[in-house]
């Protein structure tokens, strides 16, 4: 394909990201995978450039764009070597008119940026939400031992107690250590928020949000293999994904099991009161991990926020059922908003005189409020907010 022809694609994919945000639909990398699909006649080459197209534009956008070509004319004014591919050839994007409507730079809609403001966040940290976030993996002590793996590529150890980072764009997936459960691809962030967890070998764990199970994979190789894990959520497809994952990691430790939204206290009734520990990783903006998602700032919403902060309410409600005298519960965002971090923790201690909060001891990140945050801009990991309570 020539690139004109590429830009041309990139804008058709953008239009679909578009439309898809309005409405709250499909993530922008199922909408392009979707989209190659019907397309194979794109090679590799154009791929990686109609791909890097894509998230550049979003990157230089600010609030919602009009369309994918006001999207692509930003990120024309940044770098204008991408004008001379509006040369209305065949397959090509239509020559520009002077009087066209670019899309609106900056960081995201004015709304947020208020909220990360009035969060602590400065305009320099902000800026970095827009960059591309680097390559993280957690060595599974189960089966290696970070001290000794020998990886396809050397890679730099970070602060987590089994982390690695290694270059973007390395085909990990590939690597016989990642076949043979050696290693999982985790931010170095969520993997602090499980060491600040410190689960324990032989203890009763619930992982109340668990998705696809990055962090209970995590917590069984803490546990060595001993205890039990619950690995707990109400989204079916991403929860299927954690047995197949769990058996390569050799994590024999963990039960899966689907809840219903909106009564997952009835699906956990047999563990009230006995669990040793409880995770919360609690659905959010994921404003932390804006950096893997650029687009996800246009799907936000305040009545979004709203709804999100009541559910992680409710949350905490059920784990403090849960938990066992003397039990710990562990509950952590993605996100650098307030609202959904240190407010949580100050509403959580108002309505439950039983939680007290306890020290989170990380070698990276800045007390904020009763928890610690971790900054893409300051740790150079995914933004987190994390937190620990113990039931007097």
């Amino acid at each position: 394909m020539r690139q004109a022809a590429c830009a041309e694609a990139a804008i058709e994919i953008l239009d679909l990201i578009i439309s898809a945000a309005r409405i709250k639909g499909a993530p922008a990398d199922r909408l392009i995978a979707e989209y190659f699909r019907s397309r194979r006649y794109a090679g590799s080459k154009d791929r990686r450039y109609i791909r890097e197209l894509v998230y550049q534009s979003i990157r230089s956008c600010g609030p919602i764009p009009k369309d994918g070509r006001s999207a692509m004319l930003r990120l024309a004014e940044k770098d204008p070597s991408i004008l001379s591919l509006f040369d209305a050839s065949k397959h090509g994007p239509a020559f520009i008119d002077p009087q066209e409507k670019i899309a609106e730079g900056g960081i995201a809609s004015n709304w947020i940026v208020e909220e990360l403001t009035k969060s602590g966040i400065s305009t320099a940290e902000m800026e970095v939400l827009l960059e591309r976030a680097p390559l993280d993996l957690r060595v599974n002590s189960l089966k290696a031992d970070r001290n000794s793996l020998v990886l396809p590529t050397n890679g730099e150890n970070l602060t987590s107690r089994q982390g690695v980072r290694v270059p973007n764009g390395t085909k990990v997936e590939l690597w016989l250590a990642y076949q043979n459960g050696e290693i999982e691809i985790q931010d170095c962030g969520s993997q602090l928020a499980c060491d600040a967890f410190a689960a324990l070998p032989g203890e009763i764990v619930i992982d109340l949000c668990a998705g696809a199970g990055g962090k209970s994979l995590a917590i069984a190789a803490d546990m060595q293999n001993e205890g039990k894990i619950i690995a707990c959520d109400t989204n079916k497809s991403r929860l299927d994904k954690l047995p197949v994952r769990a058996s390569r990691a050799g994590a024999e430790i963990i039960e899966t099991r689907l809840l219903n939204a909106n009564f997952e206290l009835e699906g956990l009734e047999d563990l009230k009161g006995k669990a040793n520990a409880i995770l919360i990783d609690a659905p959010c903006s994921g404003s932390g991990t804006w950096r893997r998602n650029p687009e996800a700032r246009w799907r936000l919403d305040q009545n979004e926020i709203a709804r999100l902060t009541l559910l992680q309410d409710r949350l905490i409600d059920i784990a403090v059922s849960l938990l066992s005298p003397n039990g710990r519960l562990g509950f952590v965002t993605c996100s650098l908003f307030d609202q959904e971090g240190t407010h949580r923790i100050e509403a959580a201690l108002l309505r439950h005189k039983c939680l007290k909060t306890l020290e989170v001891n990380l070698p990276i990140g800045r007390k904020r409020g009763s928890g610690v945050r971790l900054s893409p801009s300051k740790d150079n990991t995914d933004g987190f907010f994390i937190s620990m309570f113990e039931v007097s």
